[in-house]
């Protein structure tokens, strides 16, 4: 019994190897690959923490594009008259708005600040209670806010046409075959037709993830410290190390872009619909 009350460092018999990681320092990088990339590497975080931010902007503009993209595709291949009629126009002001005036307008020209300032609050708040632990709430700037606005809004202007194309592309004749054993147009469409479009539209979803993921680098704009934000002030603290930085932060856009595509690859592949080619 007293073994079991003694401190634990007394009484564990085999205690675990320290893991040693090889880390090449600054002046190895330097040695080898000369100054310029040394000064690439002593900065790795502050690129690597622009990455972070990018995947962030990317995934929250996305996921507002999903949210008001999919019911604009099917009120465009299901609405009434004035209904498809207004979405339709709407997407066509968004497609044909270059991104950047779009996320100019968002930032300074909408009240932004009257919703991010209870948001930041909260945050802030719940950032004090968690600061000594690692689910610190990070804050959320106006720039990030008006960022995800004007490239998910743009985002879902075109998700709009990949759920409609894919909606289309289901065959009336199952709208029939649902209705004539008793569903309503509204069940058939919820349980016949989306969950068939879903899966279609996976391949047109790639490709607006690729183009949202490179047009974040357009938050440069309004300040906001994403990836090329973050290598443009790397620029003006070593000027000979531009082509290392563009380099680095070029590895990364790749990584990032054939990573996620790889794996929505994966997903076409498994929830493809039987019997149909890929």
């Amino acid at each position: 019994m007293e073994a079991l009350l003694a401190p634990v460092e007394t009484v564990a018999a085999f205690p675990l190897p320290e893991l040693a990681v090889a880390v090449p320092s600054e002046e190895a990088v330097a040695e080898v690959l000369g100054e310029d990339w040394a000064f690439v590497y002593r900065n790795r975080w502050h690129l690597l923490g622009g990455a972070a931010v990018t995947v962030a902007l990317t995934a929250t503009s996305l996921l507002l594009g999903f949210l008001a993209g999919f019911p604009a595709g099917a009120i465009e291949t299901y609405g009434s008259g004035y209904s498809r009629s207004l979405v339709r126009k709407l997407g066509v002001l968004l497609r044909g708005t270059p991104i950047l005036v779009i996320m100019i307008y968002a930032f300074f020209v909408l009240p932004i600040g009257i919703v991010v300032g209870p948001v930041v609050a909260v945050l802030e708040g719940l950032d004090s209670l968690l600061a000594p632990t690692p689910l610190a709430v990070p804050a959320v700037g106006e720039a990030f806010v008006a960022a995800t606005i004007a490239l998910g809004l743009r985002s879902a202007a075109y998700q709009s046409q990949i759920f409609r194309g894919a909606l289309a592309s289901v065959g009336e004749g199952q709208m029939r075959a649902a209705r004539s054993v008793g569903m309503s147009r509204l069940g058939a469409i919820r349980h016949v037709i989306v969950p068939q479009a879903l899966r279609r539209s996976v391949p047109g979803f790639q490709n607006e993830f690729t183009i949202v993921l490179k047009d974040t680098s357009i938050a440069f704009a309004i300040g906001l410290g994403e990836l090329l934000k973050r290598s443009n002030d790397l620029f003006t603290q070593q000027t000979t190390a531009v082509l290392e930085i563009i380099l680095a932060a070029s590895l990364i856009y790749f990584v990032l872009t054939f990573g996620t595509n790889r794996g929505l690859d994966y997903a076409s592949e498994r929830y493809a619909i039987p019997g149909e080619g890929t």
